[in-house]
């Protein structure tokens, strides 16, 4: 089968309509006359290479490395949507907003790893579903509106990863927790003193250096600005371990995203998630009941990168005039989105609130457990019975 990389459309031998991977099966299915065509599986050996840094920061990457496509970016959310040559129009699977295609062409950095969907269009409906139905207070216009609303749309995430050998000294202080006692004199209600003897907690300090030794692999970082930050950290963990070497037949069916977060800035965010790894690692090389850290020296080599698509389910719906965004994890169905309020139902909870309350304090005056109740001052006082 013969495809263009960029659209990532591959024609049925049979009837020439397009094929689309299949997550349940692995396979490339054709909807049109229900044609299968397996899906080859990675090479023995073949591996995900990575790239060393510096030829990605300097743009010194072969073209075999970098791929040109068509995309847009949605004029609400900024997304960076692809789009096939035959597609001129279609709305973004972030904020279901209407983009148009640009007449131009980018090129980019060519994904080297691929996580395959795992789970359906249907399964990450259901997930989704049961998810809204088990909000509290969520509007059951919404979940029926979900329900039985367009089908969710796949889409393949932009991230980039980063692997670093890091070797950093440190100086600082450690602290011991120590009881000691001493003598306070205090003084009672009639002003009359006393002394008294009491327990303290105290720290004894000393100086603490040494070193520490780290090798980070696959430090992940989300390359688009399209979802925010904590519906993609809600969606890990992410089970690397089954990457495998991009091929656009994977993508067929799917969109893909374009990123938006620059590789440098990318390293930046890896750089912080490490320095914060290795703080907590001189921090427990130092010991002891409280650490001071004075200052951390860090030698970072063998930097490397790739670029890697992920698996997610989107779903936009727009309800009663506001735009709704829902996430779902394509390979494990863990589920991350807007949460919906329902002003009815949280009167009429608060009016039940109120109802139990008068009734309690009517059943309680009725039986006598309290004789009087009133205000006092602009405050509200109970005076209970024997």
């Amino acid at each position: 089968m013969q495809a263009v990389a960029s659209d990532h459309r591959f024609p049925c031998p049979k009837c020439g309509s397009d094929l689309r991977f299949d997550p349940a099966s692995g396979d490339l299915v054709c909807d049109h006359c229900g044609n299968r065509e397996p899906l080859a599986q990675a090479r023995t050996g073949e591996s995900i290479r990575e790239i060393a840094i510096g030829a990605g920061l300097d743009a010194h990457l072969p073209e075999a490395e970098t791929e040109t496509a068509r995309w847009s970016r949605c004029p609400n959310c900024g997304a960076q949507v692809e789009f096939d040559a035959a597609v001129h129009a279609l709305e973004c699977p972030f904020c279901a907003t209407p983009v148009v295609a640009d007449t131009g062409e980018t090129r980019r950095i060519k994904p080297k790893g691929v996580l395959p969907f795992m789970i359906t269009e249907r399964d990450a409906r259901g997930a989704l579903t049961a998810w809204l139905g088990s909000l509290w207070f969520a509007p059951n216009g919404l979940v029926d509106y979900a329900r039985r609303g367009r089908a969710m749309q796949g889409i393949y995430v932009p991230f980039w990863t980063f692997d670093a050998d890091t070797k950093s000294t440190y100086k600082g202080r450690r602290g011991d927790a120590y009881t000691d006692t001493e003598t306070v004199t205090v003084r009672d209600a009639q002003g009359r003193s006393r002394t008294e003897r009491r327990n303290v907690t105290r720290i004894r300090w000393t100086p603490a250096a040494g070193r520490v030794a780290r090798f980070f692999d696959d430090v992940l970082v989300l390359a688009s600005r399209s979802l925010p930050q904590d519906h993609v950290d809600a969606l890990m963990p992410w089970d690397l371990s089954r990457l495998t070497p991009y091929r656009p037949e994977y993508l067929a069916g799917f969109r893909a995203e374009g990123y938006t977060v620059p590789l440098e800035d990318g390293l930046k965010q890896a750089r912080a998630y490490m320095d914060r790894m290795i703080e907590r690692d001189v921090r427990f090389d130092i010991g002891g009941d409280r650490q001071e850290i004075h200052g951390i020296s860090t030698q970072v080599s063998d930097v490397t990168f790739k670029h890697i698509l992920l698996p997610v389910w989107l779903a936009a719906y727009r309800f009663r005039g506001r735009s709704y965004r829902f996430v779902v994890n394509g390979q494990t169905g863990r589920v991350k989105g807007e949460r919906p309020w329902s002003a009815v139902k949280l009167f009429f909870f608060a009016l039940a609130i109120a109802a139990a309350t008068a009734v309690a304090l009517y059943v309680a005056d009725r039986s006598g457990a309290f004789d009087e109740i009133g205000t006092d001052g602009g405050g509200f006082s109970i005076r209970f019975g024997d």
